[in-house]
């Protein structure tokens, strides 16, 4: 038995018909060169002898003296959980979406526990793909992530690998190292106010250094600026997912063109796309959009500890010109990873806490429309260096699969892998139509910026 923590009982409260709080990610696979037709059914067959379900993936949700608990299960049914499902014809990337999109709509059953593994075949020219989706209160995106990534390997030639949910249990204390989100700064502040007073001095500095810049330029990106914005809308169930690959070293050459990093190309690429988007709804706002972002603080190779930020963003949605944008992008990015330089990896997650709190209260009870902090979150989480092979098949691409919420109608949340920059978008179907369109202003915008830079 094993309580929550009060981030994790967040992800619980938080939950409902409209607002699934689980996250995901999809997987395409060839298959490997020597493989039969019936490949990917004897791979079902195969992953189906594994019926010793290790830690989380055996544990559902209880209740003792009114408090969540998590227990295992000792009568976890595997046919519930793995699926080996097939596309309908003509089985493009297109239904693989459509597929996507509806089920990361259904809530999970709590009775049981909150995972599911889909083998997905039918898929094109001897491809197939796999869709997992954990509920948030289990495991972060980076934890998903990380036991994704355990699955897999760097050899063709190995076979007889377990799934996800056989592999063996990592140790308990990373999924305190896992992504920052605005949920984690708060549930980190309430579950740990006791033991940080001695933050409060430079926090406090800080915070009202920020309120001061704030009123002196209105462009700050700052608490209570975000306008108003059809992103911030109530939402429905119904999830609409995109998602798109790009190749890294095109990335990289805006980025030695303009002195800037990637995370910076890739935040002006979803400025863009937005403004694209947003201006084709003739709903673009005449102040530019905010976003949340994650960034690492991290100053070396330790893998331990939170060394995290979340910065409040500019997208400078009303500039006319892509290079403009990136540019003051960059310094924005710049300036406030400047702010956090000074500070430890405490009061860093309490100011970030504090900066966040009224767009955590607003999420929550939607009370305060008014105290619009920020309007979209635009996430990267790190994803494998090398190519990677799971059962002899090449794993082709990996897309991140995000939360969308009442308020927050759009995640935009993208993943490294190998030569290749990962985009999964994931939207209210209703509140943001024809969300796929995203993907082609995504490439238009990098394409503009690479046309200006003479590549």
């Amino acid at each position: 038995m094993k309580p929550l923590s009060p981030t994790d009982q967040l992800f619980l409260w938080l939950e409902k018909r409209q607002q699934p709080m689980h996250v995901g990610g999809l997987q395409l696979f060839s298959f490997p060169d020597d493989a039969p037709d019936d490949y990917v059914a004897q791979l079902a067959d195969r992953l189906r002898q594994y019926t010793k379900v290790t830690p989380p993936f055996n544990q559902r949700l209880d209740y003792r003296f009114g408090q969540p608990v998590w227990v295992e299960d000792e009568h976890l049914d595997l046919e519930h959980h793995f699926r080996f499902e097939a596309l309908p014809t003509p089985g493009r990337v297109r239904e693989l979406l459509s597929f996507v999109s509806a089920e990361h709509s259904h809530l999970m059953d709590r009775e049981r526990p909150l995972w599911e593994f889909h083998l997905i075949e039918g898929l094109g020219e001897r491809q197939f793909a796999v869709y997992i989706k954990v509920h948030h209160a289990l495991v972060d995106g980076v934890s998903a992530m990380r036991m994704v990534t355990q699955m897999l390997c760097q050899d063709t030639g190995e076979r007889d690998m377990p799934p996800i949910w056989a592999m063996p249990p990592r140790p308990s204390r990373e999924k305190d190292d896992g992504g920052p989100s605005l949920w984690r700064s708060v549930g980190h502040l309430l579950g740990e106010s006791g033991k940080q007073l001695g933050t409060v001095p430079t926090v406090a500095r800080e915070l009202l250094r920020t309120i001061n810049d704030a009123r002196k330029d209105p462009a700050y990106s700052s608490i209570f600026h975000a306008p108003r914005s059809i992103l911030n809308q109530k939402i429905t169930g119904s999830r609409r997912f995109a998602a798109q690959s790009y190749c890294l070293s095109r990335i990289k050459g805006v980025c030695k063109a303009y002195g800037t990093t990637v995370n910076d190309v890739v935040m002006a690429m979803c400025a863009t796309a937005l403004r694209s988007y947003l201006m084709n709804q003739d709903a673009l706002p005449e102040k530019p959009l905010i976003a949340m972002v994650p960034v690492s603080l991290r100053k070396d190779d330790s893998s331990g500890g939170n060394q995290v930020g979340v910065i409040l963003a500019s997208l400078h949605t009303d500039v006319t010109s892509p290079v403009t944008r990136l540019m003051q992008i960059h310094e924005d990015v710049k300036a406030a990873k400047d702010r956090y330089a000074d500070m430890s990896a405490e009061e860093i997650i309490n100011y970030t806490a504090l900066t966040l709190a009224p767009a955590a209260f607003n999420l929550l009870t939607g009370m305060a429309p008014k105290w619009q902090t920020f309007n979209v979150v635009i996430s990267n989480v790190p994803g494998p260096r090398e190519t990677c092979y799971w059962n002899g098949a090449t794993m082709d691409g990996m897309y991140p699969v995000s939360i969308a919420m009442d308020r927050l109608a759009l995640n935009m949340t993208l993943t490294s892998y190998g030569d290749q920059v990962e985009f999964g978008l994931i939207g209210c179907r209703r509140t943001l139509p024809s969300l796929q369109r995203m993907l082609d202003y995504l490439e238009e915008a990098l394409v503009e910026l690479e046309d200006a830079a003479g590549l």
